[in-house]
């Protein structure tokens, strides 16, 4: 049998991927710096308003790694019933966690040799990993092996592409995660950084705007200059509990594209990603011809 996995930094829910049979693994976060809270095991749901209002008002979380004990509390009961694993996890480039999961992997495939581990490693965090996570559920549930969807993974991973944009600039500051952000940031009010996940799985700053409108139209200037065929892909629009200005984001979509019926889906960003870019962020990821 085959068992499906994602983590929690894919904006993976029990709610939004019951429908895939999916198993969840959690990521981490720590609100005040002393105490930790495993988003989905700690909670049933998340109160996504109450969390990003924190931050507004002034918390900025901090994440944590898992280590090889966690990851093999995870996969071993699969292990011993000879079961394989497809694991879709949000990018290895990002996290020490990875290193734990290879040593977890390497010891339990010790113990159990027949079963096999496979991976299937987004490139990303947030919206492009869990369109990615949608994509690879939907083709396991339509009779796909997970040798075919791993060739499949292979190329297709480097087709999405996701560009986004902070409202404010000091939770990437604190976090240090995105290349090349804070030589032309500055302390500018009303900047906003336009930020996308290159082909190496990391975030870097490729572009800045002066307000929120100015940098919608830079995310919707992404879609037309690398998208592949927008009408023929599912479009993920994501956020940082800003559901407003997501959809005036797909309201400017629909409107740069009034001849196409174009297929949109939002998804709120998970509490540790929104721990590194804050509230009132928008993403835009869509089918490319390049990342």
């Amino acid at each position: 049998m085959l068992i499906l996995f994602t983590d929690t930094d894919c904006d993976a829910t029990p709610q939004n991927i019951k429908e895939f049979g999916y198993h969840l693994i959690s990521m981490p976060y720590s609100p005040d710096g002393k105490t930790l809270v495993r988003p989905y095991e700690d909670y049933e749901t998340l109160d996504f308003r109450a969390y990003y209002d924190q931050l507004r008002a002034g918390q900025i979380p901090s994440t944590s790694a898992l280590n090889k004990d966690t990851y093999i509390n995870y996969f071993e009961e699969y292990y011993k019933n000879g079961d394989d694993i497809l694991y879709v996890h949000f990018s290895a480039a990002m996290s020490a966690s990875f290193g734990a999961m290879a040593q977890a992997v390497e010891e339990l495939h010790a113990k159990y040799p027949k079963t096999k581990f496979y991976q299937i490693d987004t490139k990303g965090i947030t919206t492009i990993s869990y369109a990615i996570v949608v994509k690879v559920g939907e083709m396991i549930r339509d009779g796909k092996t997970a040798e075919e969807v791993v060739e499949w993974a292979k190329t297709e991973v480097d087709h999405y592409a996701m560009y986004f944009f902070a409202d404010d600039l000091k939770f990437f500051r604190r976090s240090g995660r995105v290349s090349g952000l804070a030589a032309f940031m500055g302390g500018i009010v009303g900047i906003r950084p336009i930020i996308t996940m290159n082909a190496e799985g990391k975030m870097v700053s490729v572009g800045k705007e002066r307000g929120r409108i100015r940098a919608m139209e830079h995310l919707l200037g992404m879609l037309d200059e690398i998208g592949d065929h927008p009408e023929d892909h599912r479009i993920w629009i994501g956020h940082t509990d800003a559901p407003e200005i997501a959809e005036q984001l797909i309201e400017m979509l629909r409107a740069k594209y009034p001849d196409k019926q174009l297929r949109i889906e939002s998804v709120y960003a998970n509490p540790t990603s929104g721990a590194h870019a804050g509230p009132d962020g928008v993403a835009i990821c869509f089918h490319a011809h390049h990342r």
